[in-house]
């Protein structure tokens, strides 16, 4: 009787790791296998939009960000340039370490906080549009493609905001960064940082196929309304 339970007691968590490798494998499949059809189609979108990037203000095309992935790992991210060629980060930089510590309000509304930085002034004409229909991460394929990031999971940050996590918010660096989320199609610009990281963990604790085939289409939709860009 005592064996087995013992045997019993090992087999489940074993099970469940299993499960999990299975599903981390299938995912890593499908992530291939979703972005190789729309490879040819996605060159040609991203080589109007580099065209139109150097038409509407100067600077480079892309913008080279490193940014902390799985386990803490480094790596570079890639997105099109949405901000004009004389943009300081320094402000956005002090306002994304109070957002993270649950410190920023707005001074033209006390009551209702502002949650990202979204400082309007710097952004290019085409760099909102790039934005509000979330164009601007298309490069990230590149990311996916070399295993650093997925379709589906928490966003990328950089290391200097990780510095700022409390321990608890590190969970969110147990998978794969992704291009979208849960967090992203349940607010993305107007959650607090704590709201956040609650949907990514919960993300993370409950990964499964079907999960990730309901954020892709709740995706879509958050695009193509424009709900919470930013």
């Amino acid at each position: 009787m005592n064996s087995a339970r013992l045997k019993n007691a090992v087999l489940v968590p074993t099970s469940k790791a299993d499960n999990r490798q299975i599903y981390l494998s299938i995912s890593q499949i499908l992530n291939v296998i979703l972005c190789i059809p729309f490879i040819p189609i996605l060159l040609v979108v991203m080589a109007v939009i580099a065209i139109a990037i150097k038409l509407d203000s100067p600077g480079p095309v892309f913008f080279v960000q490193e940014r902390i992935g799985r386990y803490g790992r480094r790596f570079h991210m890639y997105k099109f340039r949405t901000y004009s060629h004389s943009y300081d980060p320094q402000a956005d930089k002090a306002f994304m370490k109070a957002y993270i510590s649950g410190k920023v309000s707005n001074p033209d509304a006390p009551t209702r906080p502002i949650y990202k930085p979204n400082n309007h002034a710097q952004i290019t004409r085409l760099g909102k549009l790039l934005r509000k229909t979330s164009l601007d991460e298309t490069p990230q394929i590149i990311n996916i493609l070399r295993g650093e990031m997925s379709l589906i999971g928490p966003r990328p940050n950089i290391p200097w905001e990780v510095e700022t996590y409390q321990l608890w918010h590190t969970e969110r660096l147990d998978v794969l960064p992704g291009i979208t989320g849960l967090a992203q199609v349940k607010g993305r610009s107007n959650l607090c940082f704590d709201e956040l990281v609650r949907y990514d963990i919960h993300y993370v604790r409950n990964q499964s196929l079907v999960m990730d085939l309901t954020i892709l289409w709740w995706t879509v939709l958050t695009v193509f309304t424009g709900q919470g860009a930013g």
